[in-house]
């Protein structure tokens, strides 16, 4: 049970990643999970779509699902793939934090009830104390239960964490031993629509705090341009396709919602709780507002907190990380996370 957090650490502390060098290519390898607003990835490889877009700058893009959410993260940063859907939080604790320079190209949402923590036998939040909670063991959720707490005065050591794989999330819900899981959409939608337990708290508490984003390696980026143009390209496509209110946009919806194991109702019940960066202008916005910088130190203070950025991190400021307009947080010297619009910025101005 404790593999996926032993994976996650001996990836942002033990290892080092393999290498990648700055050279230009055609072929590239990007990797996702299972999540609402997530799901257009799967959606544009389906369609064709991405080979569109990635035949328009005479490049390849092969798009991966990977069914362990901590797993797809680990490949991405051993080098195995050249992008990964993640979210702000384990870009920092994982590639960044095990010094591979990422780009975080596309901030597709955030999550907006996305994400909860529901209670078996039911009672208010504070009634978790003494229980343990199933959870991806420093992961996202990890964080989310962390501010859970937080509000009703208690604490980690009030609970016990149960690491548990995103994958097996819903099937270990019905076992008699599962009293608290903290998880995301659509593994949440299944454990609701059990009729057994009450969800307590929810990621609408802490707006714009769980970011959702596809990222790149900033050095592959950097030699290849025409392969962030693609991805950018393509995944705004998909989006516009989704609030075309068309019979192709419908299609393309329920093509999402049977990815994600439910029906078209289902998902557009998951996309209410996730906010969307539907156009290029709404991402730059939402990306050039300070909240974003000072999410970032919340985040990173609490992953120094546990431990998460590596053995040899001296303070919460070890990773750099650097933002739309020039700002930065923490080390200059060692900026791992970049928050990077210039793509976003082609598509807002007709440039793609």
């Amino acid at each position: 049970m404790k593999s996926l957090a032993i994976a996650a650490l001996i990836s942002s502390t033990l290892i080092a990643p393999l290498p990648v060098f700055a050279q230009e290519k055609t072929e590239f390898n990007v990797c996702w999970s299972i999540y609402a607003g997530w799901m257009p990835w799967g959606y544009l490889a389906d369609s064709g779509i991405m080979d569109k877009w990635a035949e328009k700058y005479g490049i390849s893009v092969e798009i991966t699902q990977i069914n362990d959410y901590v797993e797809s993260i680990n490949q991405y940063t051993a080098g195995q793939y050249d992008g990964c859907t993640m979210t702000n939080m384990d870009a920092l604790s994982i590639p960044a934090a095990g010094g591979v320079d990422t780009t975080a190209l596309i901030i597709g949402d955030y999550s907006n009830g996305n994400d909860g923590l529901v209670l078996k036998d039911g009672g208010d939040l504070a009634s978790i104390a003494g229980q343990s909670v199933n959870l991806v063991e420093l992961s996202v959720s990890h964080y989310f239960l962390a501010r859970a707490l937080e509000s009703v005065g208690l604490s980690e050591r009030d609970i016990t964490v149960v690491n548990t794989s995103d994958a097996d999330m819903v099937s270990i819900y019905g076992t008699p031993d599962v009293t608290a899981v903290a998880t995301w959409n659509p593994m949440l939608s299944e454990i609701l629509a059990s009729g057994e337990g009450e969800l307590v708290y929810d990621s609408a508490e802490i707006p714009g705090e769980i970011l959702d984003l596809m990222v790149v390696n900033t050095e592959v980026l950097a030699a290849n341009p025409d392969f962030g143009k693609a991805l950018v390209g393509a995944w705004f496509e998909v989006l516009a396709l989704m609030q075309s209110d068309t019979p192709e946009g419908t299609a393309a919806l329920e093509a999402m919602a049977a990815a994600a194991g439910t029906d078209l109702e289902g998902y557009q019940e998951q996309l209410a709780a996730t906010e969307l960066f539907y156009t290029p202008a709404d991402l730059i916005a939402f990306a050039n507002d300070e909240d974003l910088a000072e999410t970032t130190q919340f985040v990173t203070e609490f992953l120094f907190e546990k431990g998460i950025l590596g053995q040899g991190a001296p303070s919460a400021e070890f990773v750099g990380v650097s933002f739309p307009g020039g700002a930065t947080y923490g080390d200059q010297a060692n900026l791992k996370l970049r928050f990077d619009t210039s793509v976003v910025q082609m598509a807002a101005d007709g440039a793609l």
